[in-house]
């Protein structure tokens, strides 16, 4: 019986995420229909393809987790797929909204694809990487490659609204940053396996902290640097903060030592307090932060352009705690950016601060997943590789949400999953990957684990007859142990026959 006992853990796990799944297809089937009657009275002109294609991409998805990860966490890519469904609905009751405003051309066939490619991407990682510990051999390259990507906006990249954040390859435009915090997360954790001891054990005392010495404060201080010249030259506000917060809560978890929060803080603050006086765009937007309404002034200060945060409150204020109802409200109204950036102030004007709540638990309930598996993993790189992906997902969600919320100044950062962007949707498919991976991995051996050692028998000891010459002493003891199950018929016994006389 105990030979079973993988195979059902497995399969209860993969039952578990069909249901699930069954149950994000109806609600994003349902979201879809009650915006399309309620902008126009009738139900959506392509609720079948929209239908058939949320089934499609479940079932594939669910298939291909069932295939190369059988015991991987049931709840990750239910929760992935619901948060890519609501923001397919949200794109598409938002381009009806801007094409008859604004014009133009609609978002959401798009979004479905890059979704499509997004999936065949996670299950493409699955299939190729089978041991998430692979990538601990090319942490070096990876960071390389992730540099090159930072930096690759300051030459080949265009402002767009006053940053600098993608590049144009092939006649398709894309946001490195999005793949950036992905590998930042792979070096750190291989690079903290190797140094967690010199990192946690050394250092002197300051003040009740033990600060660590200067050759192991040396990493921090040039991703600080790095870091901050990302800001100065991209004007990149929302990957600055995610790439230097990974590195410290990182640090963190890998270390246990206080002094290290202490000093990320002290570094961040004096890097945003001279950034953020000097630099023309980041100061812009803390005066924009400080004062919304300043786009109503007719002295506002050179460059401040808040219109899109005033907006934001005010949409939040509309829908109060239920909201006006999906498809009732007007979130045209935040130009350009209410299918990006500002993709959660709808949900706040037409599903209330119920409907805001929902989507941040769905994002919390990701991120504990994705520590649940950290704590559940053995291997070292697996722990703090699954610590990174959940406090870079968090990071995002924190700096986007707080951003339009008016908790901290903007970013301009995409919410995960939610809002439109290939790069990010793709990159939050490939980090969904390797959630899978590692989660799987964990349970393997927590279920190797739980079916103990192979049993063995004992026969009893048997004396021999005395020898026929009158030898003293008698042979050993004959000790046979019972085959392993799946080692054919070999006898593990061993015994030595008496000499011939």
């Amino acid at each position: 019986m105990r030979g079973l006992r993988p195979l059902t853990a497995a399969g209860t796990r993969r039952r578990t995420e069909a249901l699930l799944l069954v149950f994000v297809i109806a609600i994003a089937v349902f979201g879809h229909v009650s915006a399309g009657l309620a902008m126009n009275g009738e139900l959506p002109p392509n609720l079948a393809g929209f239908t058939l294609s949320m089934t499609l991409l479940s079932l594939v998805g669910h298939l291909g987790v069932r295939r190369f990860a059988a015991y991987a966490d049931p709840l990750i890519l239910p929760l992935a797929m619901l948060l890519t469904g609501l923001g397919l609905v949200l794109i598409h009751r938002l381009d009806q909204s801007y094409i008859e405003r604004y014009g133009g051309a609609p978002n959401a066939p798009d979004q479905l694809l890059w979704t499509v490619v997004g999936v065949a991407a996670c299950l493409l990682v699955l299939a190729l990487l089978r041991d998430h510990r692979l990538l601990q051999r090319f942490i070096y390259i990876t960071m390389a490659v992730a540099l090159v990507l930072l930096i690759a906006p300051v030459f080949f990249g265009a402002d767009t609204y006053g940053a600098k954040r993608w590049i144009i390859l092939f006649g398709f435009s894309l946001q490195p940053g999005e793949f950036v915090k992905i590998m930042i997360a792979v070096f750190f954790a291989g690079y903290l396996v190797i140094h967690r001891d010199s990192l946690s054990l050394t250092g002197r005392r300051f003040l009740g902290m033990r600060l660590p010495p200067m050759r192991q404060l040396g990493p921090i201080i040039t991703v600080w640097i790095v870091s901050m010249l990302v800001l100065v030259f991209e004007r990149d506000l929302g990957t600055s903060l995610i790439f230097f917060g990974v590195f410290v809560v990182m640090l963190y978890v890998a270390t246990e030592r206080t002094s290290w929060i202490v000093c990320g803080v002290l570094m961040a603050s004096v890097g945003a307090f001279v950034v953020g006086s000097t630099e023309p765009h980041v100061k812009a937007r803390v005066a924009a932060w400080l004062n919304p309404l300043s786009y109503y002034w007719k002295d506002r200060p050179p460059g401040v352009t808040s219109d899109q945060s005033a907006q934001a409150l005010f949409s939040f204020g509309t829908g109060g705690v239920s909201g006006t109802g999906l498809g009732l409200g007007h979130p045209e109204l935040i130009k350009f950016a209410g299918r990006s950036d500002f993709i959660l102030t709808t949900v706040g004007e037409e599903l209330g601060l119920a409907g805001v709540m929902a989507v941040l638990i769905l994002y919390a309930l990701l991120v504990q997943r994705g520590l649940r598996m950290a704590l559940g993993a053995r291997d070292p790189f697996g722990k703090l590789l699954a610590v990174g992906l959940s406090a870079a997902l968090a990071l995002q969600v924190f700096v986007v949400a707080g951003g339009v919320t008016g908790l901290i100044p903007l970013t301009g950062k995409a919410l995960p999953f939610l809002a439109k962007g290939g790069s990010s949707l793709l990159a939050n498919w490939i980090m969904i990957a390797l959630l899978l991976r590692i989660s799987d991995s964990a349970e393997r051996q927590r279920q190797a684990d739980a079916r103990g050692p192979v049993e063995t028998t004992i026969t009893p000891m048997v004396v021999p007859p005395p020898h026929p010459e009158g030898v003293r002493g008698s042979p050993p003891a004959v000790l046979s142990r019972s085959p392993a199950p799946g080692c054919g018929g070999a006898s593990a016994s061993s015994s030595r026959s008496p000499s011939s006389p």
